[in-house]
């Protein structure tokens, strides 16, 4: 079973304005994993609160997946791709390539989605747009790939060649 938590980053959704759409749409998505959703939060777009989060989140919860919704585009307020560049240890940019692909396919805004992909300790961090939709077609991309990549981040040893 994976352990994950979800984060969603939103001005409105952390004063309760707007309701969370796309955290639950994602709990949903992960089950199929198998995944449980060990936490999940609503926070404001402020750089320090996301690092804070996803620290906790990595170093202290230890969770095996940590996915964030929410600031990924270019928007003076949209700095979950910074925070989260800042408190990685490694980028795997091919996932956040794919999810930009891929989406490509399907609206030209796909190309100034600054998601990343990386990891903190053995925790992977995925950034997803806000949207429900773009959240759940994103996600859908990297899904056949999360659990070898989480059993390789934990130290997996066998070949990762395809029969």
């Amino acid at each position: 079973m994976i352990n994950a938590g979800i984060l969603t980053i939103s001005d409105k959704g952390s004063k309760g304005e707007r309701e969370d759409i796309s955290g639950i749409e994602i709990a949903k998505f992960i089950e199929s994993l198998p995944a449980k959703i060990s936490f999940y939060e609503i926070i404001p777009d402020e750089k320090d609160i996301i690092k804070k989060k996803l620290i906790e989140f990595a170093d202290v919860k230890e969770l095996d997946l940590i996915i964030t919704t929410g600031g990924t585009g270019v928007s003076p307020r949209d700095v979950t791709p910074d925070a989260t560049l800042e408190v990685i240890e490694k980028e795997i940019p091919g996932m956040a390539e794919a999810m930009r692909m891929e989406s490509l396919k399907k609206t030209p805004h796909a190309m100034i989605s600054r998601a990343v992909v990386g990891i903190r300790k053995r925790s992977l961090i995925i950034n997803l747009p806000g949207s429900p939709r773009g959240a759940r077609e994103n996600l859908a991309i990297l899904l056949p790939s999360l659990p070898h990549a989480l059993a390789k981040i934990k130290g997996d040893p066998s070949e990762c060649a395809v029969p």
